[in-house]
């Protein structure tokens, strides 16, 4: 029999989806942190504004104050460090907007500019996984002050006023930690419990997938999070229960994990106000919590800044599976700018700021965010028509409107794009109010041509720049989890090898193999590029299960048993 692998037959296009592109989810269980958490943020700059009589400056403010946004996932000692870089990395492209806009009045150059800042600015959101809402506010910031007025003496005390509201955002984003310390990571862990209760319940490729992602998550949250308090060695002890019935989901035969009901009583525990539960002792907790404790202390000799920045390298260097997701950026964005200037929109940023919003992991999640951005604008122009009135019967009307559909968009946006895209394009269009009135249909029309332009232009740049590089990335997880699964075999197989060693194995496995799907989901909606390796993809994720569940149960070497078939 040959060893060569057998590659399923895929059209170099795929066929883009419709319905399910619009189809509403079930919205977050943490949407209203992100939510509340902007109106603050924006409120507190923009009161004080009107008191000065300088509500002309909320662009800047603004600009700070969207930092908000970010980070509301993570551990409030991770999250005060990556607002802050947000903050700084705002900082920087509006200098550069400003700074260009000052300098030159060619649309040409603005546009430029600003197709290679959306760029960069996709690519390191990408590279450094800072997680929702990306690069998009960014783009629209450093985009929009492109295109606005400006001098160069200006520059300095605008960014300052970016600077104060981006301090406003920070000191809301990590205030919550005073109330709720381990708050993230409760909620980490209970996503972990509730997600092993379901792989437990109906055990598949996608439930067990999802599983392991989410106690992957969980263990990183809790991690990362320096020194371990007494909630936090009882979160692990959660945990450990997750793994348990990831493991035992699995196999055939009992594991002596928790039922599903259980674990879903525990999330919703842990989820409360209320303490920690305190459940029984899993199968090996206690040699998983001396394990813990040696790769926790592991962790904070490694040092996470040098880690993170050699992943940062190695995410921008040559071949890395973000160029051409850049490169699409660059393209559409330059000639969706371009193309608008052409038709005689004068500041073409939102064009610019729609394409930029379309690029995904592939051609297939960037179909749906086409369809999404543009519903959701066109219906957004609508309701900016309707409430247009309203906000210029005085300032305290256009600032209590601009903080609602700032809520409303982080309310809506996680059961659907296209319906958060309602919210955010009158909120968009209500910031240009700030500096005075524009007549309505100038507005309403240039945004309606700059969608139209954007979206078209961004999606077609989309197919014809291609990634063959996303089969490249499947190949690389493939011999990445072919590697840590062979490292926890020998862990398994090695009499010597201690709970912090198995551990680790055990970690790391789990990383490989969350990567791998991940690799796998983002080139299958990929055009243009040969076959995926569909049947060694699942042999693989197969056997990293079942060895996963070995290390997990401490049992030995169970998936090596003829009756399991191979590690």
């Amino acid at each position: 029999m040959s060893d060569t692998p057998v590659r399923s037959r895929q059209p170099s296009v795929r066929r883009l989806p419709l319905a399910g592109a619009l189809r509403l989810a079930r919205p977050s269980d943490t949407w209203f942190k992100p939510a509340l958490s902007v109106v603050v943020a924006s409120a507190v700059p923009n009161l004080l504004l009107f008191a000065v009589d300088r509500l002309d400056l909320v662009m800047y403010t603004m600009a700070g104050s969207l930092c908000a946004l970010y980070g509301h996932s993570l551990p409030y000692a991770r999250r005060a460090g990556t607002v802050a870089r947000v903050v700084l990395g705002m900082l920087a492209g509006l200098a550069i907007s400003l700074l260009t806009a000052s300098l030159t009045g060619s649309t040409a150059v603005l546009i430029a500019v600003a197709a290679l800042l959306a760029a960069a600015q996709k690519t390191l959101c990408d590279a450094t996984r800072i997680g929702p809402p990306g690069h998009v506010i960014f783009t629209f910031v450093t985009s929009a002050a492109l295109f606005a007025p400006q001098h160069l003496g200006q520059i300095p005390g605008h960014l300052a006023l970016t600077l104060a509201a981006g301090a406003v955002s920070w000191l809301v984003s990590v205030g919550p930690a005073l109330i709720r310390r381990e708050g993230p990571e409760r909620r980490a862990t209970a996503r972990a419990l509730d997600a092993a209760a379901a792989c437990a319940a109906d055990p598949g490729p996608r439930t067990r997938h999802a599983a392991a992602a989410a106690v992957h998550m969980a263990w990183q949250s809790l991690l990362t999070t320096g020194r371990p308090t007494p909630v936090r060695q009882a979160l692990e002890r959660l945990v450990v229960h997750a793994e348990a019935a990831l493991a035992g989901s699995g196999l055939t035969g009992g594991t002596g994990a928790a039922p599903p009901e259980r674990l879903r009583a525990w999330a919703a525990a842990t989820r409360a106000r209320g303490p920690v539960p305190t459940p029984p002792a899993a199968p090996g907790t206690a040699d998983e919590l001396f394990g813990i404790e040696a790769e926790r202390a592991e962790l904070r000799r490694a040092g996470s800044r040098r880690d993170a920045r050699r992943t940062l390298l190695r995410a921008l260097a040559p071949g890395s599976p973000l160029l051409p997701v850049a490169a699409r950026t660059l393209i559409g964005c330059a000639l969706a700018g371009y193309l608008c200037a052409a038709l005689g929109v004068g500041r073409p940023y939102w064009a610019i700021v729609t394409a930029a919003s379309l690029y995904q992991a592939n051609v297939t999640l960037s179909w749906n965010r086409t369809l999404q951005r543009t519903l959701g604008n066109l219906l957004g122009v609508l309701v900016f028509a309707a409430v247009l009135p309203l906000t210029r019967t005085g300032p305290l009307a256009l600032i209590a409107c601009v903080l609602f559909f700032s809520f409303a968009a982080e309310a809506l946006i996680t059961r659907n794009y296209w319906l958060g895209s309602v919210a955010v394009t009158p909120m968009a269009l209500l910031v240009l109010e700030f500096g005075g009135t524009h007549p309505a249909g100038e507005l309403i029309g240039d945004r309606v041509l700059d969608t139209l332009v954007g979206a078209s232009v961004g999606f077609l740049a989309a197919m014809l720049v291609t990634n063959r590089r996303a089969a490249g990335r499947v190949e690389k997880a493939l011999a990445a989890t072919g590697t840590a699964r062979a490292h926890a075999v020998r862990a398994l197989a090695d009499p010597a090898s201690g709970p912090a060693s198995l551990d680790r194995a055990r970690r790391r496995l789990t990383g490989s193999l969350v990567e791998l799907r991940e690799a796998g989901d983002t080139a299958a909606g990929e055009w243009w590029q040969r076959a995926l390796p569909e049947q060694e993809l699942l042999a693989a994720e197969r056997a990293g299960h079942r060895t996963l569940a070995a290390t997990a149960q401490r049992r030995g070497l169970i998936a090596l048993a003829p009756e399991n078939g191979a590690v």
